[in-house]
């Protein structure tokens, strides 16, 4: 499973935003992500409710609502811990 995961909802258009912005620039990061929707978990839904589009890295939240292309970048080459209690989707 890709480590990044894009937690969306149909109709949403900052999460298309968000995942136009994924698949154009993680993949040269050398990167993939896989996108869930946040009505299919209730622990996502009630966590994030309506502030999605939530971009997740290894389980851990590091982007919200908008992010650009030098963001993404710094987020990828962060050095975060992985959550042991992240699932898919």
């Amino acid at each position: 499973m890709p480590r990044f995961v894009l937690l969306s909802r149909a109709g949403c258009h900052l999460c298309d935003e968000m995942e136009i912005l994924l698949r154009e620039h993680l993949p040269e990061l050398g990167e993939d992500y896989t996108v869930c929707n946040v009505d299919s978990d209730p622990e996502w839904r009630e966590r994030f409710g309506l502030a999605i589009p939530v971009l997740l890295r290894d389980g851990i939240p590091v982007a919200k609502i908008r992010v650009d292309a030098t963001q993404l970048s710094r987020i990828v080459r962060g050095k975060r811990t992985s959550d042991p209690t992240s699932r898919a989707c």
